[in-house]
């Protein structure tokens, strides 16, 4: 196996903070070997990259996202007045997730795979949802995925919302199916193992309590975690407590669907209760603050409570130094505590997500973790140490930093360029969202 060596960086880790000036990176295979010094001495036969002392950091996670929002940028579609959260899901997303088609969601994973790994993403935790087109939907993402080079998991949606019991069965089966797919796609190990799968619910006011068994049943067969929406507006709350007398989280736990692998997105309203059984399960909470804004929902005063909390986009792009800014500064605006090094860690967890679900070690510059890797130009003006690396990000760092993107060993972009011709895919592109944009105008 071939041996690279990435000479002369700046090593930067996020949590446990850790800055090495002066070191080179050794790699073998997709992962790393060794990291210090001179190794171009020690190992003679590598293959050697100068960096030229640029930044070099564990990939970075987006932990929450909707590839299938990928067109809507300049949406021009008939969108009626939407003057709370439950009108702006049903006037606007819930009509483009229903005119989806294999081709538009291949063209909105591809351009946001390629915008991930230019804002310096290595993985996307996926949440998809395209409810016309549900049985090899998953498929197709994960083809997106690996044209790219992103690693990344995705799910289906499940949902009542268009089909009651039906097409919560349907969403369900997607996401099994999917599942072994990638089983049978690891054993026969003919490609890079970047994909992986969750199982996707969308929040609990559209997942009956048939849904959440269904869920159940297929978190078990399938040892994946589930991922889905929860309390990101007070309506889901209000309508768990309305038809079932319960607490959101407390009746997923019911269908044994809290985990180490769960991934429970904005929770701003979760209550105390329902904070201590994620917790208690060491489930993830993944932040969108930008989203979060964007959706006037409110903010989140539980941050300082969670043990695993994460940070994600919700469908805003993917990146995730900006989401650590708008995480901080509105913190800050909120009157919170915390200071940008907790942040940091936040968008660290990322990587202990991918971890506990790829069986691997990501998120650390040693050996024996994945050879995911962000490399940045960043020439600080000020000393850059352990004690301010996560001040650096807030302050300074951005995806225009970015210089290249090494996922798995290998580089999928490399001096800002991309190893395929990008203009036609965006050219096309354009063409299929102006198609998605009149199937949504030809809907009820």
């Amino acid at each position: 196996m071939s041996m690279l060596i990435l000479k002369n960086v700046t090593a930067a880790q996020l949590y446990p903070a850790m800055v090495m000036e002066n070191v080179d990176i050794a790699i073998e295979g997709d992962v790393l070997h060794d990291i210090g010094p001179g190794l171009s001495q020690r190992y003679p036969q590598a293959d050697v990259k100068e960096m030229h002392g640029r930044l070099v950091m564990p990939g970075i996670v987006c932990s929450h996202n909707h590839f299938y929002s990928g067109l809507s940028r300049g949406i021009q579609a008939n969108i009626a007045p939407c003057p709370d959260f439950i009108s702006t899901l049903k006037n606007l997303w819930w009509k483009l997730d229903r005119a989806l088609d294999e081709e538009s969601l291949y063209y909105s994973g591809l351009v946001c795979s390629m915008e991930a790994i230019r804002s310096g993403c290595t993985a996307v935790i996926d949440h998809h949802a395209s409810p016309n087109y549900i049985a090899g939907s998953l498929s197709q993402l994960r083809n997106a995925f690996l044209k790219v080079g992103l690693r990344g998991m995705t799910c289906f949606e499940t949902t009542d919302r268009n089909g009651g019991l039906k097409e919560q069965q349907a969403g369900v089966e997607e996401n099994i199916r999917f599942a072994r797919e990638i089983d049978s796609a690891r054993e026969k190990g003919s490609e890079p193992w970047l994909v992986e799968a969750h199982i996707g619910a969308h929040a609990p006011f559209t997942v009956s309590d048939e849904g959440l068994s269904m869920l159940r049943e297929a978190v078990k067969a399938t040892d994946r975690g589930l991922h889905i929406h929860a309390a990101e507006d007070r309506y889901d709350v209000s309508h768990s407590h309305h038809h079932y007398g319960k607490d959101l989280l407390e009746r997923l736990a019911e269908y044994d669907l809290l985990n180490s692998k769960t991934l429970v997105a904005h929770g701003l309203y979760l209550s105390e209760n329902d904070i201590r059984l994620l917790n208690d399960h060491d489930g993830f909470l993944v932040h969108n603050a930008r989203s979060n804004m964007n959706n006037q929902v409110g903010y989140n005063h539980h941050l300082t409570q969670i043990r695993n909390l994460a940070l994600g986009t919700d469908g805003i792009g993917s990146d995730m130094f900006e989401e650590m800014k708008f995480a901080f500064f509105k913190h800050r605006d909120a009157g919170g505590p915390l200071w940008p090094d907790s942040f940091a860690r936040a968008l660290s967890n990322g990587n202990a997500l991918l971890s506990r679900n790829f069986h691997a070690k990501f998120g650390r510059l040693e050996a024996g973790y994945k050879a995911d890797l962000t490399i940045c130009d960043y020439a600080s003006p000020t000393p850059l140490i352990a004690e301010n690396i996560a001040g650096h990000i807030a302050f300074g760092l951005g995806a225009s930093s970015v210089n290249s993107v090494m996922v798995n060993g290998v580089m999928v972009y490399e001096d800002r360029q991309f190893t395929f011709d990008c203009e036609p895919i965006f050219a096309e592109a354009r063409k299929v969202a102006a198609r998605l944009w009149q199937r949504m105008d030809a809907l009820n």
